[in-house]
């Protein structure tokens, strides 16, 4: 678990290791078949799958992201805008969101399983069933990982976590613990979801009246709730920005008062 947190050539080298990633599932697994989901190795595995995906778009081996991602293309200077993630063409942006990624294998070996639906859906198993605030909040931060590019996986994942596996209720239940940590990630989590224009509508319908509760009246003091404060408002913005359904959402759930109010401050 510690050495995961090492660095770009900690993780390639973990990465790498024949059998490791496949062991760290297996246990988890089988934690989860046996109902123990809140044992300290179970824990760890799941920190240690959390780093491994770090930074993996931009890490992934040579052979995967020739397959997963499109060659890259000459973009006039005009295309181009600055944003959270340094200058991306918004056209490619939107061409991504449609790539598929290629079919699943069955069976996935090493890296392969970090990004595969077979993972995803135990991290949301443990969101569910853990009461683990560290296996909580490396279940939701593996996930953020997964989501956090612009390129086909990210999507591909997102899409899993909120169509294929219906996960936003698991996801939904940690925006209410009060675990500060835990809240914080489970709401950069649904930040990066929102991003995906497909899923915008199933979001804003199943979680946008629990991020106006937990929206305060004020910018907070904290460093950790003032970054939630801040991505809440993010995640609305998303939502609402070309969905006037979403915006009545938003304004049926009395949200605009605290967004003013939050506007108000310095």
């Amino acid at each position: 678990r510690n050495m995961s947190s090492a660095g770009p050539e900690g993780r390639k080298k973990m990465r790498e290791c024949e059998g490791l990633i496949d062991s760290l599932v297996y246990y988890i697994q089988g934690a989860i078949a046996d109902h123990e989901p809140n044992d300290k190795a179970t824990e760890n595995c799941v920190c240690i799958l959390h780093n491994l995906s770090y930074q993996l778009e931009l890490e992934l081996p040579e052979i995967y992201a020739q397959s997963i991602y499109m060659q890259r293309r000459n973009i006039s200077s005009n295309d181009k805008t600055p944003g959270c993630f340094g200058t991306r063409s918004r056209k490619v942006k939107e061409k991504q969101q449609d790539t598929p990624l290629p079919e699943e294998k069955s069976n996935p070996k090493g890296v392969e399983s970090l990004w595969h639906s077979t993972l995803i859906r135990i991290y949301l198993s443990l969101i569910a069933k853990s009461t683990r605030n560290y296996t909580q909040e490396a279940s939701l931060g593996a996930l953020q990982n997964l989501t956090a590019g612009t390129g086909p996986m990210p999507f591909a994942v997102a899409r899993t976590v909120v169509q294929k596996a219906s996960g936003l209720p698991s996801i939904q239940a940690m925006l209410h613990v009060s675990h500060p940590a835990v809240k914080k990630t489970a709401v950069s989590l649904l930040r990066n979801l929102s991003r995906n224009s497909s899923l915008q509508n199933d979001i804003a319908r199943e979680v946008l009246p629990d991020l106006v509760s937990i929206l305060p009246e004020c910018v907070p003091g904290c460093d950790i709730a003032c970054e939630t404060t801040a991505s809440i408002c993010y995640i609305l913005f998303n939502l609402t920005q070309s969905s006037s359904h979403n915006a009545r959402l938003l304004l049926s759930a009395h949200g605009l008062p605290k967004v003013i109010a939050i506007s108000m401050n310095d």
